[in-house]
């Protein structure tokens, strides 16, 4: 019999490498690059588009191959009807990551090319997806709001549309500044819980819908993309900034964990933040909501005093939502729109790499327990 107990075990997977890629560097130490390029260059002089077509080509576009890609993904933001009378029949209480999860499964029904798996088919249903994870969260925060669904805007990019057809208002240019830099921000991240669920539902060769699936659902979790939503019923919960010592005292005393603190990966600032901050800062500003955004730079001071941890992605990126109208509730669907550039270019690398991700486990249960047939239980 094999001894299981011999195998070492690494709660969490930390520090452990399950495969190779070549798509985005989490660097411990505060950087992170998507193929190779540092996310301070990236955030300053390129739109959220181009990074769609930097991790699913492996360059940066030309301007005719950004022009091309921005024509497609417009043209791609249109659903099936079917799709938005599915988004219309949902409960009211269902949370909009669980009608996202379902919806992004439902689009694999309407693919055109369903038997194909060749590298350039998955390239044109990672732009469908692109496109279309933006329109499936509009057009539920429309129709829950009993609002007229807008058609998007051929004039504008990605970003800007999206905005624009979940709130019904053409964005002005620092909003639209804020929605390129934070989707370009929240584009990719390594092996991430949900990049991770992606990559082993791809593993098995199952199709991208799938893979997207679950990176959905694993993104939903208050432990990976459902923070920022917590992140503001935390600030809620503040109500000025001299509350704020003994608020976050409290949760320490109870073993609580502060949502948008901590990272699992780096070991300073996490390299997002710094940008998130100053496009949070600037929102609050012109909304005069600046109150908030003091109150997170106490909090951030504090927690760093008592913890010396940093506030992560979530933190900020809370503020910048809310700055921009959109409802806790959302937050994540947001992320998950931002992030299925990553997702996707992430299915096709897997693809490449063709291997089955099945880690071992260490047994800790019994051997050889005596049966009992049912009449004597």
């Amino acid at each position: 019999m094999v001894n299981n107990h011999d195998r070492v075990v690494i709660r969490g997977l930390r520090g452990v490498a399950a495969a190779e890629t070549k798509i985005s560097f989490v660097e411990p130490l505060g950087a992170l690059y998507y193929l190779g390029y540092n996310i301070d260059a990236l955030v300053e002089h390129v739109c959220y588009e181009e990074v769609v077509y930097l991790l699913l080509h492996g360059k940066l576009p030309t301007r005719k191959e950004l022009d091309e890609l921005k024509s497609q993904l417009i043209a791609e933001m249109i659903l099936p009807e079917a799709v938005i009378n599915n988004i219309k029949s949902f409960p009211l209480n269902s949370h909009p990551m669980e009608v996202l999860r379902t919806e992004i499964s439902h689009l694999s029904m309407y693919d055109p090319d369903p038997e194909s798996t060749s590298e350039h088919v998955n390239i044109r249903r990672a732009i469908r997806l692109v496109a279309k994870v933006p329109t499936i969260v509009a057009t539920l925060h429309r129709t829950r709001t009993n609002q007229q669904l807008v058609a998007p805007n051929e004039e504008v990019g990605l970003p800007e549309n999206f905005l624009y057809l979940f709130r019904g208002k053409t964005a002005d240019s620092e909003e639209k500044e804020a929605i390129d830099r934070f989707m370009t921000l929240h584009a990719d991240h390594g092996f991430n819980a949900s990049t991770f669920a992606a990559r082993v539902t791809a593993s098995t060769n199952s199709d991208m819908y799938s893979a997207v699936t679950g990176a959905v659902g694993t993104l939903k979790g208050p432990l990976h993309g459902g923070a920022s939503e917590k992140v503001m019923y935390m600030l809620d919960d503040i109500n000025t900034e001299e509350e704020v010592e003994d608020y976050i005292q409290g949760m320490l005393d109870d073993q609580k964990k502060i949502m948008g603190f901590g990272h699992r990966v780096y070991r300073s600032e996490d390299p997002r933040t710094k940008h998130l901050r100053v496009i949070a800062g600037n929102l609050c500003h012109r909304t005069n909501t600046m109150n908030l955004y003091n109150l997170c730079r106490r909090i951030e001071n504090v927690v760093h005093e008592k913890k010396k941890i940093f506030p992560n992605v979530d933190f900020y990126a809370a503020v910048t939502l809310n700055a921009l109208g959109v409802p806790f509730d959302f937050f994540t669907p947001f992320f998950a729109s931002s992030r299925i550039c990553g997702w996707t270019a992430h299915v096709i690398e897997q693809y490449k790499d063709a291997v089955l991700l099945r880690p071992s486990s260490s047994y800790v249960g019994e051997y050889g327990r005596p049966f009992t047939p049912l009449e004597k239980r």
